[in-house]
């Protein structure tokens, strides 16, 4: 086996632990753009490709995640704190619900507190 080779397989790996799969946006929007209107009629609009955007928000999904396992692997956290932690990341992903109409499979959504 070559380098490249373990290489993928290792990230591969990585990716299914903490849950970074491959995300599919709702087929209307692809291609689609966000436009932010400001509310000074003197400053100009800003566009921005959905599908950047998408990658924006998944990326945060997947620091999110990456920062969750961390904080459940960690000895030096005792289970107060670790709790408290996990507490301010679900909060987060339920500040992201609003932008879950974008995802295509239900389970790429976030879910906040009330949904667990």
């Amino acid at each position: 086996m070559d380098r490249g080779t373990l290489r993928e397989i290792i990230q591969e790996a990585i990716e299914d632990s903490l849950g970074l799969t491959e995300v599919t946006m709702v087929d209307r929007f692809v291609g689609g753009t966000i436009e932010v209107k400001p509310g000074d009629k003197n400053s100009q609009s800003k566009e921005i490709p959905i599908d950047q955007f998408m990658r924006k928000i998944i990326g945060v999904r997947d620091n999110l995640r990456v920062l969750e396992s961390k904080i459940n692997a960690s000895d030096r956290l005792d289970d107060a704190t670790r709790i408290q932690f996990q507490q301010y990341i679900t909060r987060c992903y339920g500040s992201l619900t609003t932008f879950n109409f974008l995802f295509s499979d239900r389970d790429d959504q976030f879910r906040g507190a009330g949904s667990r």
